[in-house]
């Protein structure tokens, strides 16, 4: 198939469908396959809010799986920490979507996890992904409060037990997330880029781009998809261990993409949406934080402002540890104030420091 094709318009499970008939996944898909479909449900919010996939994405999946003789793939995801999976699936509409195709959802927290050494790292995966005969990743282009971009190499970080989600974030994010991709290797990369946030990875400030994109190097289309966002693909560490651990290739003068409908494209600008992140970032000292965490005092600091002199703490390096000054999220106990939760939600973030008057 063609390096990285994209189409655009508004109903999204038909542009899906078309999408796909232009690609070479077909000619690989076989009848009676084990096909598991791996969407980003990290929180249970709808797609309009620009963290989780649409389920009109999927649907246009399902319909074409079904044209090649595939009728019963399963939709396998598990949220981040802090959200139930099942919850979520309610709330995205994909338990909507499973009842009206007789979809199998599945929760990969539940799964049995299977152990596996790559670069000196040992990981868990999940059964369910590690055992697909084909495995399709629907990531949602958007920011992220930590790594700056997430799309389909991160979207992999669903498919590893909670233990593990904690662990990455313990050990440093990118290594692991570029090794993961060596254990679990989908078959086939289609990114919704309808409305993704392009600053924090759970929503909130939706940018519209009424497109769909698809290939089957991951590397490829998350350097395309930094560049859509106002990033520089070498300045994301784990873009940077992907191509180094051989996982694809970055975005270069002989990557051909081939754009449909380009009369439905939007116009739109979204560099710099980036700095956004970085500037507050300057105001939390951060250890090992977990996302869910982090993005929450984003969220936060970006709500109330940061005037305040001292910075934040945050993360799984201050458990145990007593501290001066503010700390947010149960790891942060042993400072002299914090916000309690594992994660605490950023409107309990917002009242406590309002209240303690710590950014006024």
């Amino acid at each position: 198939m063609k390096d990285i094709t994209i189409t655009y318009g508004t109903n999204v499970a038909e542009m899906t469908y078309a999408l796909l008939r232009e690609t070479a996944a077909g000619k690989r898909l076989k009848a009676g396959m084990n096909v598991v479909i791996k969407p980003n449900l990290v929180v249970a919010k709808p797609a309009s809010e620009g963290a989780t996939t649409h389920p009109e994405v999927v649907e246009g999946i399902v319909l074409f799986l079904k044209d090649h003789g595939i009728n019963n793939p399963v939709i396998a995801e598990g949220s981040w920490l802090g959200e139930t999976t099942n919850r979520a699936f309610e709330r995205c509409g994909f338990s909507a979507l499973a009842k009206k195709y007789g979809l199998k959802l599945f929760d990969t927290k539940n799964d049995k996890v299977i152990k596996k050494t790559v670069h000196g790292l040992t990981l868990g995966v999940c059964e369910i992904i590690a055992n697909a005969d084909f495995l399709i990743n629907v990531p949602v282009l958007k920011g992220h409060c930590q790594t700056m971009l997430t799309c389909c190499l991160k979207n992999m970080k669903g498919c590893i037990p909670d233990s593990e989600k904690r662990r990455y974030h313990n050990i440093g994010l990118h290594k692991p997330i570029a090794a993961l991709n060596l254990l679990l290797k989908p078959d086939l990369h289609v990114i919704d880029g309808i409305c993704g946030d392009p600053t924090f990875e759970e929503g909130g400030k939706p940018v519209t781009a009424n497109r769909v994109l698809a290939g089957t190097d991951p590397v490829l289309l998350d350097s395309y998809g930094a560049i859509l966002l106002g990033h520089e693909p070498t300045s994301i560490d784990y873009l940077n261990y992907a191509v180094e651990y051989g996982i694809g290739k970055m975005l270069d003068a002989d990557t051909t993409v081939r754009e449909l409908q380009v009369e439905n494209r939007p116009k739109m600008n979204l560099t710099g949406q980036g700095d956004l992140v970085r500037r507050l970032a300057k105001h939390i000292d951060e250890q090992s934080a977990c996302s869910a965490c982090y993005a929450a005092l984003i969220f936060a600091l970006n709500h109330i402002g940061t005037s305040g002199k001292d910075k934040i703490k945050i993360g799984q390096g201050f458990r145990d540890k007593k501290c001066s000054g503010f700390g947010v999220g149960n790891c942060t106990a042993g400072c002299e104030r914090y916000v309690p939760g594992c994660p605490p939600t950023a409107t309990d973030i917002i009242n406590v420091l309002a209240k303690k008057g710590v950014h006024q």
